[in-house]
């Protein structure tokens, strides 16, 4: 962290620790107090009201806190036919004004509302926590959906890359931050404290965690790294108990075995993509002898494919599942044209390329369920992220390495229309 950053971090902490003590005082209904924190002008009694709100909000059971959503969402929304006077006015008479009136008139006052809460110091984490509830109990209801666009419209502004903070996690690291780390692994369990201690402490270890100043104490985001010669392709091997620790110096290769988001109310907010390419920045700089910069990842869904286009998942006969993965991972689409596998269309996205398809790379119960133990490496080549990120945001074309694709198109797997 920069001596900017820690500073903006004790800042937020304090104050919102002072906050937090105070104790609700309005005996009005949520809803009451909703509409009068958005009709409220003074900057006293609107904090006031910001507070009063948060707090009894966090004490609402989930009828009480659908409710109360249901009701901001729609008592709040847009006027459509003022919308549609001030975008005809807008269009008769382009001017400062009319834009200004157009404007006003198609953000709905819940997105102020939720600007007033956030006003509160340290209010930013009530809030997500907020969009995690909305998110849990709203379902497919059409007016909350649309409130949740607006929670995320302004989230995606709050929690913009130019807001957030690189923090390297390590052994020595507070307490309170590596038992978060320990709760939110979301894709190779970490299994004690010992097991914790072996992916932080040995010099060809790394971890990274995004974190935003009004929330110092919740990683948004983390990657776990092994520092390898060479390209690995079983995750039982980077995490055994009684491998040998290399020099960080030694290594020519980064794997990005684990990547976890933190926060449920941060759903759709990407951070992955500026996390990784800043921490191979980072890694660059520090050991010049890194050549190589991969992923180990899983591919959570490949079972279910197979029983959608009538395979069975058989871990005992790994060539095959290699051909089979091989195809999921470069010609199963969506409907759109994107590949079916999320953590393909995430790496993909972000520029990488399909390099390697491994068997018996993940043994775990976990692994064996969801991909007969196939992970993938995908490649991140710095030099070239820019040019197929472009390719695959444009055309959805899968780049992958020759062996790939000739795994890929050694086999013919009938498609899910055809079942």
């Amino acid at each position: 962290m920069t001596l900017l950053a820690d500073l903006l971090s004790t800042v937020f902490e304090r104050r919102y620790r002072r906050d937090a003590s105070e104790t609700a005082t309005d005996g009005r209904p949520l809803t009451e107090l909703a509409a009068a924190l958005v009709g409220s002008a003074g900057e006293t009694t609107g904090l006031a009201l910001a507070r009063e709100i948060l707090s009894r909000f966090a004490e609402l059971d989930n009828e009480a806190k659908l409710a109360f959503f249901i009701d901001i969402a729609t008592t709040m929304n847009i006027d459509p036919e003022t919308v549609r006077t001030t975008l005809d006015e807008y269009e008769r008479t382009p001017s400062r004004a009319t834009y200004r009136a157009f404007a006003e008139a198609a953000e709905p006052a819940r997105q102020e509302f939720v600007r007033r809460l956030n006003r509160v110091p340290g209010a930013t984490g009530a809030l997500v926590d907020m969009r995690a509830d909305l998110l849990r109990l709203g379902g497919n209801e059409p007016e909350l959906q649309a409130l949740d666009l607006d929670f995320r419209h302004l989230f995606v502004s709050w929690f913009n890359r130019g807001f957030l903070v690189l923090r390297p996690i390590s052994w020595e690291s507070p307490a309170h931050i590596l038992e978060k780390i320990i709760a939110y692994e979301a894709v190779h369990a970490i299994d004690s404290w010992d097991d914790l201690r072996r992916r932080l402490e040995p010099s060809d270890r790394r971890c990274f965690a995004f974190f935003h100043p009004s929330m110092p104490d919740e990683p948004l985001i983390f990657v776990e790294v092994a520092l390898t010669k060479g390209i690995p392709g079983s995750v039982q091997a980077l995490l055994a108990e009684d491998r040998a620790a290399m020099p960080a110096e030694d290594a020519d290769t980064a794997v990005f075995y684990s990547i976890s988001n933190c926060q449920a109310g941060l759903a759709s907010i990407s951070f992955g993509n500026s996390l990784i390419k800043q921490v191979a920045a980072d890694l660059s700089a520090e050991l010049s002898a890194l050549e190589t910069f991969v992923t180990l990842s899983p591919v959570p869904e490949l079972a279910g494919w197979l029983g959608q286009v009538g395979l069975e998942l058989d871990a005992d006969d790994p060539d095959r599942m290699r051909v089979l993965a091989a195809h999921y991972l470069l010609n199963a689409k969506s409907p759109g044209g994107l590949p079916l596998d999320p953590v393909a269309r995430f790496h993909l996205g972000n520029g990488a390329i399909v390099h390697a398809v491994h068997a018996d790379a993940d043994t775990s119960d976990k692994g064996l369920a969801q991909s007969g133990g196939i992970m993938v490496n995908y490649l991140y080549d710095l030099s070239k992220v820019a040019q197929n990120h472009e390719r695959f945001a444009t055309t959805r074309e899968v780049t992958a390495t020759s062996e790939v694709t000739a795994l890929a198109t050694s086999v013919s797997v009938p498609s899910v229309e055809e079942n």
